[in-house]
């Protein structure tokens, strides 16, 4: 047996080849359970256990990071009186948006999508989860020091977490109240975390509706040079 030698600071890849065969249906199943994910603002009061919010969370914490540094940090919801304040602060925050800050060119997309400053989702939705990037972190000299692809990193964890809500059966919807530093005040979070995305969490309501769109086809977003 030949004996190779391990850098200290690595293990081995714990891979399992799988067949073609089973990678084909297991991509293929994954596709279409993903193509049938909608957002939807619709969401039932129904409970959801704890435990099912923290294992979407260890997902998406899963993703990979620029030097490893985990920028992110999730904040977990589900006190029906700190939802109230956060409903109330992007309320507040949307309403301003909506009549003052609002471009027409973004006004005109999202017009056929029914939004509106009224975000029922944020006290409906048994758990509302909010992400947010950490811009530095502490050095092992006790200095401070920047992170480095923090915005990269967060979302592809974003990413992550939306597709282990779904496999999990629930839904989820991302939402982008601007500005959103008052999500740092409430969740008493430090100045250098920054608040990315707010997503309640949950079943639909049993009259939850979507807008009926279409996904462009594999050739409108992709290019191949084989």
């Amino acid at each position: 047996m030949v004996e190779v030698d391990v850098d200290p600071g690595f293990i081995s890849l714990n891979f399992d080849p799988i067949p073609q065969t089973e990678m084909l249906v297991r991509a293929t199943e994954f596709s279409v359970q993903m193509n049938q994910r909608r957002t939807t603002r619709h969401f039932s009061p129904q409970e959801v256990p704890r435990e099912l919010i923290e294992l979407a969370i260890q997902s998406a914490s899963t993703a990979p990071s620029g030097a490893h540094l985990q920028p992110w940090t999730f904040v977990a919801i589900s006190n029906a009186e700190l939802k109230a304040q956060i409903r109330n602060a992007a309320e507040q925050e949307e309403r301003r948006t909506y009549e003052e800050r609002m471009p027409k060119a973004w006004s005109e997309l999202i017009q056929p999508l029914g939004t509106d400053h009224v975000k029922e989702h944020i006290t409906t939705a048994p758990w509302i989860i909010v992400l947010f990037r950490q811009s530095k972190r502490l050095r092992t000299n006790g200095e401070w020091g920047p992170t480095y692809y923090s915005q990269e990193s967060c979302g592809i964890a974003a990413g992550l977490l939306i597709a282990a809500i779904h496999n999990m059966g629930l839904v989820t919807l991302t939402h982008t109240p601007s500005p959103m530093n008052f999500l740092r005040e409430l969740l008493e979070r430090p100045d250098h975390e920054h608040a990315m995305l707010l997503m309640p969490v949950g079943y639909p309501a049993n009259d939850a509706q979507v807008p009926n769109l279409q996904r462009k086809t594999l050739d409108e977003v992709s290019s191949f040079f084989d």
